[in-house]
């Protein structure tokens, strides 16, 4: 039996596994060659210098993306019903728990995104279709993530780190800070690469950002994506009236920077679809020139039937010559003939709207050839996000929104529903159980949008929403209203949210998913002991009685195994008792697990009479080796496909 590792992927070494599979001559002693590399692509190395981008501590930042961690997520089962305390309306609120946690596959994560991101690589890879972050803009006044692992926390406290109440890592990065946009760079790109890793092929990721760090961003972004899936930066008008700090104009935009896994899976942005009889002028001047051959009894004309010869039909700016004699004949044309022009259409699209058979219509002489939609094919996505396109959302309406949720204007600078519910919509329309991801969640607009869109559309999109819990500043309205961090706040608007929108949407939503499941970032779950049995010291001997910590439950432990095994973590799952011993199933057999300190054999032949497709154990529950050897023959006679573990 093989014990779990409880760390994350060393993705470094996996890589660089890659690259010694494909040219072993480059590797060595672990380490790449790269000139060598470079040299066996084809490149010509020489010397240092090149076309790049970059800044102090990038190589430390690409590392870090790479560094495995020893920690788990923890689950906080209990639901709202455990109201923990009241806002300044004496509503009730659950400061941590879940909301319909049995039945919900949404998931909200506490705890630094870096370290959640490489906890979810093994259960979320590739699996993820669209992924929204509203980082710090790095505006000269925000906190941002020191990713330093290796200095000691006094040190780190001394040199410059701001902890919140968790310990957590933050620092507010002011433009007097000689790194400025260096440790913002810095911060950015390994949550960036892990962020990649995450992406379905089709998947898609939009990015907020304003002026002071979007020029660095987009190469970040072309870095980790490639510049080939650069799609487009979004203009979001979030102001109805313009700010005029800017000494030279007065600003309404932000932006959101969009990149796709690859450009050849993604398919159109659409929020909206064509309009059945509308018509689609085949010319469009200034075009270059081209010749369009329209099919026999194809184009239908409303003019009188007789013979039209080839002519000139060019008139003002619009060129358009007949080449063909036709006749026209039950206002339809007998044989098929061909037009030049400047048009907005190409022959292979021609041919669709006819294998479609959808109607091209000639009113007249000259002829102005018109597609007449059939209505319901999709309509490209415009840029531009205001409320002149798509009536779009400002930041004057998602503080309203959240002031009608709460009774009081908590957050600062939160995202409108219907932004965040287009760029879903856009990307989601033809997957509509798709998984969206926000690791900056904020007040968790994002999942506010994913029910509402749900509830639109009877979806069943999931949301994976992820924050740090920064403290609610003392004096601050959150604070008062009894909101100790911006998780709490979160937490409690997808409940209101949800339960708003499905008493709104009334009997059509009785299936809507309004729940998460909330899990907290942590230590591992296992003692020092279990990674290296080396050297003890007398006040240690006593960790030698159990390799698990003393104050984890089952869920901590199953979770943690969920994560080692790349299982998602939303799956149904039920205990019950064997032989009176606990034991837990998740998603009907993916994973059978007893952390019991002592179980049977009748148990254990009872779980691999069920085959699961896992099976986990704790070290204690056996008391010597041959019981071990004897759980492995039990399973190699009943189960042997089931992969079987002990921690």
């Amino acid at each position: 039996m093989n014990k779990p590792k409880f760390e994350t992927p060393n993705l470094t070494a996996e890589n660089v596994a890659k690259i010694a599979e494909l040219f072993p001559g480059v590797v060595t002693e672990g380490k790449v060659n790269i000139d060598l590399l470079r040299s066996m692509l084809g490149d010509e190395v020489y010397g240092d210098e090149a076309y790049e981008f970059t800044w102090v501590g990038k190589r430390t930042a690409i590392a870090e993306a790479g560094r495995p961690i020893r920690k788990t997520l923890r689950p906080v089962v209990e639901d709202e019903s455990t109201a923990t305390g009241a806002d300044s309306t004496g509503k009730p609120y659950c400061s941590s728990g879940s909301k319909n946690w049995d039945t919900t596959e949404n998931l909200y994560i506490e705890g630094d995104n870096l370290d959640v991101l490489k906890l979810l690589q093994e259960s979320y890879l590739g699996r993820v279709k669209m992924i929204y972050i509203d980082p710090p803009y790095n505006t000269g006044n925000d906190f941002v993530y020191r990713d330093n692992f290796a200095q000691s926390r006094e040190d780190y406290d001394e040199e410059a780190g701001v902890y919140d109440e968790d310990g957590e890592r933050l620092f507010k990065n002011t433009e007097t800070n000689g790194r400025f946009h260096s440790d913002w760079c810095s911060m950015m790109y390994p949550r960036l690469v892990l962020a990649r890793n995450m992406l379905r092929d089709d998947g898609v990721i939009f990015i907020s950002i304003d002026d002071n760090e979007c020029h660095n961003l987009r190469k970040i972004c072309d870095e980790v994506f490639g510049v080939e899936n650069f799609v487009t930066e979004f203009a979001w008008e979030k102001k109805k009236k313009p700010s005029f700090l800017h000494k030279n104009i007065g600003k309404l935009n932000d932006y959101i920077i969009c990149y796709v896994k690859n450009t050849l899976n993604s398919h159109p942005f659409s929020v909206e679809t064509t309009t059945e009889g509308k018509k689609y002028p085949f010319n469009n001047a200034g075009n270059g020139l081209a010749t369009l051959t329209f099919p026999a009894g194809y184009v239908r004309f409303n003019m009188p039937d007789g013979k039209v010869e080839p002519q000139e039909m060019s008139e003002g700016a619009i060129i358009t010559r007949l080449l063909d004699t036709i006749m026209i004949k039950n206002g339809r044309n007998i044989d098929s003939f061909r037009l030049e022009g400047e048009w907005r259409y190409s022959q292979t699209k021609l041919d669709e709207i006819v294998k479609n058979d959808e109607e091209i219509f000639i009113s007249k002489v000259p002829f102005r050839p018109n597609h007449i939609k059939a209505g319901g094919e999709i309509k490209k996505m415009k840029n531009v996000l205001s409320p002149t396109h798509y009536q779009m959302e400002t930041n004057e309406d998602a503080t309203s929104q959240l002031t009608s949720l709460f009774g009081v204007d908590l957050f600062d600078n939160p995202k409108p529903v219907k932004l965040l519910n287009y760029l879903v919509r856009a990307v989601t329309y033809n997957d509509l159980e798709s998984i969206v991801l926000d690791f900056f969640s904020g007040s968790a607009t994002t999942a506010h949008a994913v029910m509402q869109l749900n509830a639109e559309d009877r979806g069943k999109r999931k949301f994976i929403m992820v924050q740090l819990s920064e403290v609610c500043a003392e004096g601050t309205e959150a604070a008062k209203a009894g909101y100790k961090n911006i998780c709490e706040i979160g937490k409690e608007r997808i409940r209101r949210a949800g339960d708003k929108i499905k008493a709104e949407v009334g009997l059509t939503a009785q299936n809507l998913d309004i729940g998460f499941r909330a899990l907290k970032l942590d230590d591992t779950n296992m003692n020092d002991v279990y990674y290296a049995a080396g050297d003890y010291t007398q006040d240690m001997i006593s960790l030698l009685e159990s390799n698990i910590k003393p104050d984890r439950n089952d869920m901590d432990l199953l979770f943690g195994c969920l994560l080692d095994w790349g299982l998602p973590l939303s799956m149904p799952h039920t205990s019950e008792k064997i032989d009176d011993f606990t034991v837990h199933t998740y998603n009907e057999g993916d994973l059978i697990a007893c952390f019991e300190e002592r179980i049977s054999e009748k148990a254990v032949r009872e779980i691999a009479n069920r085959k699961p497709l896992r099976a986990v154990f704790r070290d204690s529950s056996f008391t010597s080796s041959p019981e071990k050897i004897n759980v492995f023959e039990i399973f190699k006679l009943l189960a042997p496909n089931t992969a079987v573990r002990v921690i």
